[in-house]
């Protein structure tokens, strides 16, 4: 049934090497990291990694109403000083290079976590408190316009003398949503450029500044928004 046939070429019989040796040993656990730099740095990154995770998780739950706001706004604002904390470091910053590329590298996807860390602040500061409105006609209610008035002011007058480095903008305009969204619930004219500002400088390292054009514009961005929120108020 079976014929003899002959193969086209003669396999060669593997015939193995005393000299060949294992360069490793295979019991020995292998190490990422040879030296307490590399180390360190693993350590930082994986620490980023995981607050990433972190407030992906936090945002979906915020926004089902599974967290309090004020646990959501302690827990946020922690993430994200942990997050800068983390980068501030030139190394780490290196290694990490930009969230899209370290999302990539990781196969992450964190759509609402990237939001929050370009934008920099939590949702309840960016938006203000969702569970009351802003009362009108009280006494509070004039101390708190007289505060949103007053930070509108430190900010221009900032910009005007020439401090447009990353950390004294931020701040101020920080303080700015805060104490507007204090004040009133409702949109006004040029409020959306706050927040795009605040992604803006929460991109750009702490002793980076605005440019002529950039310091111009934001300058012309910040007196709209100061004008569309005095006229909202005389609409109240």
């Amino acid at each position: 049934m079976y014929t003899n046939r002959q193969f086209a070429y003669a396999p060669t019989p593997y015939i193995p090497r005393a000299a060949l040796s294992a360069t490793i040993n295979l019991d020995e656990e292998v190490k990422l990291s040879t030296t307490t730099t590399e180390r360190d740095l693993y350590d930082s990154l994986a620490e980023i990694y995981s607050i990433i995770v972190t407030l992906d998780a936090l945002e979906k739950g915020y926004l089902k109403d599974s967290i309090t706001e004020a646990d959501y706004t302690e827990t946020c604002s922690r993430l994200l000083k942990q997050y800068k904390s983390n980068l501030a470091d030139e190394t780490v910053a290196q290694a990490f290079g930009d969230l899209e590329t370290f999302k990539r590298e990781w196969n992450m996807e964190c759509p609402r976590a990237t939001e929050r860390l370009r934008i920099g602040i939590p949702a309840t500061v960016e938006q203000g408190p969702t569970h009351k409105g802003a009362q009108h006609g009280s006494d509070a209610d004039a101390t708190l316009v007289v505060a949103a008035t007053e930070n509108f002011i430190t900010l221009m007058d900032a910009i005007k003398i020439g401090l447009v480095e990353k950390d004294t903008l931020h701040p101020l305009l920080v303080d700015i949503i805060q104490a507007v969204n204090k004040v009133t619930d409702k949109e006004f004219e040029s409020k959306g450029k706050i927040v795009q500002w605040l992604i803006t400088l929460n991109q750009m390292r702490a002793a980076e500044k605005l440019n002529d054009d950039q310091a111009r514009e934001f300058q012309f961005d910040m007196e709209q928004a100061y004008y569309g929120f005095k006229a909202t108020l005389k609409k109240e």
